[in-house]
């Protein structure tokens, strides 16, 4: 292992531990430090050499080539990493210190309108095991806005369906209470009560949602299941965090505190959830341009 990769395996070490990220927001680091390593090396620089325009022009080299949200990320990667290795004395500076990350534009979260998200919930064949089980999976991720990872990563124990609540573990390993509503309740009785058992065909699995092969849901299984009944009903392209993004718009289009919002997406930060006043905004222009006789 060379000692750039040696660096970023020891930093990724430190965000797990001290921060608790997912693997994903840790791959996301890896392959931008790594891209980021080997440009350097074109430019006979490491890590530990690189100096505040060796970065700059790395950032100014891909503006052709790459989304600026892509260079926003490496961006945040490079700040991020270079402050770690300042405070672990492997350097005197901070070359990231002055670098600016490209502006990026209000990006609205792709959302379902409410009869949309009817259309999809109804897809599923209930009379069938796998049916009621798609079923069950797509009400509960409705109800309660979980990420998909933390949707296929509920455990038996997290549920507690007396009182209508899925206890989750959201990024930096936060843990949170969710409700469920009562009519994801049902439908997930029904595939506990009467599908689960029989996928697992009394094989030993901890996970909620369950496929034929009597193990847990994977990430990509669920968004391949909700894309190919997605296209089955006519709808535009949906992702499990679509139906995410629904879940919030319709709570804030239906006069949900922002505060609560946020809490339920399990936000960190207030600014995060309010993109969706916007989205509540743009929904009622569209509205009042419709119905309105001076719209």
């Amino acid at each position: 292992m060379d000692a750039d990769a040696e660096l970023i395996d020891q930093f990724l070490d430190q965000l797990w531990l001290v921060d608790g990220l997912s693997r994903n927001t840790l791959a996301s680091y890896r392959r931008d430090l790594s891209k980021l390593a080997v440009k350097l090396r074109a430019r006979e620089s490491t890590l530990l050499q690189a100096s505040a325009s060796d970065l700059q022009e790395v950032l100014l080299s891909s503006i052709d080539s790459e989304k600026p949200a892509t260079r926003a990320r490496l961006t945040s990667a490079m700040r991020r990493f270079f402050q770690y290795l300042l405070a672990q004395h492997l350097r005197d500076d901070d070359p990231s210190l002055r670098l600016r990350a490209p502006k990026l534009g209000q990006r609205l979260p792709k959302s379902l309108s409410e009869q949309h998200v009817e259309s999809l919930l109804a897809a599923p064949d209930t009379q069938t095991l796998l049916g009621l089980r798609d079923r069950a999976m797509f009400e509960v991720l409705y109800a309660s806005g979980l990420r998909v990872s933390e949707l296929v990563g509920l455990s038996m124990h997290q549920v507690n369906l007396l009182d209508g609540l899925v206890t989750t573990v959201g990024k930096g390993n936060k843990e949170r209470l969710v409700p469920l509503g009562e009519v994801a309740q049902e439908w997930l009785l029904h595939y506990l009560q009467q599908a689960r058992p029989q996928l697992l065909s009394g094989m030993p699995c901890d996970a909620v949602f369950v496929t034929q092969r009597k193990a847990g849901m994977t990430r990509q299984m669920a968004w391949h299941l909700i894309s190919q009944y997605a296209k089955r009903q006519g709808l535009p392209a949906v992702s499990p965090h679509t139906l995410r993004h629904a879940f919030a718009t319709h709570l804030v289009n239906h006069g949900a505190d922002l505060r609560v919002v946020q809490m339920l997406l399990g936000h960190a930060d207030i600014s995060t959830t309010q993109i969706y006043t916007y989205v509540a905004r743009e929904r009622l222009k569209q509205l009042h341009a419709k119905h309105h006789p001076r719209g």
